[in-house]
């Protein structure tokens, strides 16, 4: 079974899997050592780890690099954090192939506004929902690996409310994401 396959598989089961973030290839390892079923890259990690606050500033290439190196280093599905897909659809389909060639076994795009903001810090912008939608189309039709898990992300419930996030988030899954991922609900 592949890690896409495996990541699919882990998804449809019942229950839950724990998906610990990792913040650098060291930590992914770790994260697998400790015998997790998968790991999710954290683009606030990565970045703080670099030196950089996450405020997209690391490039497309710059992640794709840091994706690869961990791809190679640990034996279970990987999870990427996207950011916004850096830019419009268009570019959305560059990074889909982008990351699609490091064996990722999936990723999340998330509907903030570029540049963005870490999905805790307030005073984030979400573009629209139509735009959005254009992005998750744009994903789901460029990824040649249909086992390939696109995650679509909302940051709309601290500034829209969490009916509102749900709602893009359902969108989202209709064109064509395979998980909706809510960012930061609260209790």
């Amino acid at each position: 079974m592949t890690p896409r396959q495996e990541l699919r598989r882990l998804i449809g089961k019942t229950g839950y899997t724990m998906v610990p973030g990792a913040y650098d290839t060291l930590t992914a390892r770790l994260v697998e050592a400790a015998g997790f079923a998968a790991v999710y890259l954290t683009g606030g990690g990565y970045s703080r780890a670099s030196g950089y606050p996450d405020l997209g500033l690391l490039s497309l290439t710059e992640n794709v690099q840091f994706i690869g190196r961990t791809v190679e280093a640990v034996g279970i599905p990987v999870i990427a954090d996207a950011d916004t897909g850096y830019g419009n659809a268009i570019n959305v389909i560059r990074t889909v192939r982008e990351y699609e060639k490091t064996g990722v076994a999936g990723f999340h795009i998330e509907d903030q506004v570029s540049p963005k903001k870490c999905g805790h810090y307030e005073g984030k912008e979400v573009i629209s929902r139509a735009e959005m939608v254009g992005k998750i189309k744009a994903a789901a039709d460029t990824r040649r690996d249909a086992e390939m898990v696109i995650i679509a992300r909302s940051d709309a419930r601290a500034i829209e409310g969490l009916e509102a996030a749900i709602d893009r988030v359902n969108a989202y899954l209709e064109a064509g994401a395979d998980v909706g991922f809510v960012e930061a609900p609260q209790t």
